[in-house]
């Protein structure tokens, strides 16, 4: 079981809201498994690039943490996401769940939200 990084994963949002993908991808481990309900997992390195660079529906967008807990090997989010979701303008509430391993990186992530997909 690995230590829970706060840090790594405020660096996380500030790198997504900031288009900083090498920052994202440093974070996450080779083998790393996120899953969004409704949704198909992403499984791997290669995944997860695919899905931020060419498939994420979010753009131009920031996120707010609200509030950030952390325990044992994970840290657990609630926040709001205000951007554009396939060229549409939304605003809407999540909880993410980050998971890190041994090595300290995000090995798994979870994403739940009162929308579809995302």
């Amino acid at each position: 079981m690995g230590n829970a990084d706060p840090d790594a994963v405020r660096s996380y949002y500030e790198s997504i809201d900031a288009d900083a993908y090498d920052s994202v991808f440093a974070l996450f481990d080779e083998d790393v498994v996120y899953e969004r309900p409704g949704q198909d997992d992403i499984e791997g390195m290669d995944d997860l690039r695919h899905f931020y660079l060419d498939g994420r529906p979010l753009t131009e967008g920031a996120h707010e943490v609200h509030s950030l807990t952390a325990e044992d090997d994970t840290v657990a989010v609630r926040g709001t996401f205000s951007g554009l979701q396939d060229g549409d303008r939304v605003a809407f509430g999540f909880a993410d769940f980050f998971v890190f391993t041994d090595a300290g990186a995000i090995g798994r992530r979870y994403t739940y939200t009162d929308r579809d997909e995302v």
